[in-house]
């Protein structure tokens, strides 16, 4: 078997189970000629089990129009947001916190976003979920 000309990767951040047509989704496909609602109806059903999450997800699009597609975690950000229940970060990161995460869920993110991340253990990736925790005025400790 031949394998299929790559044309371009596609990166997006959609919402798990939920992904519709409209921006950023029905744009971002349309202008490859790709078959919108297919990847739509492909896409929540794989993800039906995260929602309420942001997924980033790369579509590889090829030269014949067809596309496959992998989902990784969701952002550091996201996650951190989702375990201390809040719905953004500080706007004033060092001076006005909104929260703190301990060891422990640190390490638990850590874990589950390790794949996507470009470290090879858990403590390395733990001090990239503390450097973004950091920056949106989550204390650490």
């Amino acid at each position: 078997m031949a394998t299929k000309k790559v044309k371009t990767y596609i990166k997006l951040n959609v919402p798990a189970g939920s992904a519709t047509a409209a921006p950023p989704v029905g744009p971002a496909l349309g202008q490859h000629g790709l078959p919108i609602m297919e990847f739509v109806k492909a896409f929540n059903e794989k993800t039906k089990d995260k929602q309420g999450n942001i997924l980033p997800v790369v579509i590889t699009v090829y030269e014949d129009r067809t596309f496959s597609f992998i989902t990784k975690e969701p952002p550091v950000a996201e996650m951190i947001k989702k375990t201390l229940n809040l719905q953004k970060g500080s706007g004033k990161a060092l001076k006005e916190p909104v929260g703190s995460l301990t060891a422990a869920q640190i390490k638990a993110i850590a874990e589950a976003k390790l794949p996507d991340l470009n470290a090879h253990t858990v403590e390395a990736a733990a001090k990239i979920v503390e450097g973004t925790a950091r920056s949106m005025g989550v204390k650490i400790g």
